[in-house]
């Protein structure tokens, strides 16, 4: 499985890619923009990604707008709605109103909180069947 890590704080970017390496192929990205670039060109290649762990706040373009523009690539591409990435949003933000906002809105299909726990990530990746 290919994973791409879109995070623009260094140090949850390299325990995300520490973590999920054991599980895939990890790219990092440090904003929504280059994030959004390697997932594009991933399709192209025909070596699409199997996660997204995808910060909220970044710089250059936000997790929601490129989640957005993610989803918005999958369907140029003819991917069906139950086909899409699998998307995990990464963030400090406690804000409710937030994580609706990804998960009713962009189809996230899990969020977890920094610090990032190990255990709550691996126990996220086996909820979504990603491992076993």
């Amino acid at each position: 499985m290919r994973i791409l890590i879109v995070e623009d704080e260094y140090t949850s970017r390299k325990l995300l890619k520490a973590i999920l390496s054991d599980y895939g192929e990890c790219d990092t990205a440090p904003d929504g923009k280059s994030g959004l670039e390697a997932f594009k060109s991933a399709l192209v290649e025909g070596r699409p990604y199997g996660l997204v762990c995808l910060d909220i706040m970044m710089p250059v373009m936000d997790g929601h707008e490129a989640l957005r523009a993610i989803r918005e690539a999958e369907a140029e591409h003819g991917i069906r709605a139950q086909d899409e990435v699998k998307v995990i949003m990464v963030t400090a933000i406690n804000d409710p109103v937030t994580v609706v906002k990804a998960y009713y809105q962009g189809g996230v299909a899990a969020y977890i909180p920094k610090p990032i726990e190990v255990d709550s990530l691996i126990s996220i990746l086996k909820d979504l069947e990603i491992i076993s």
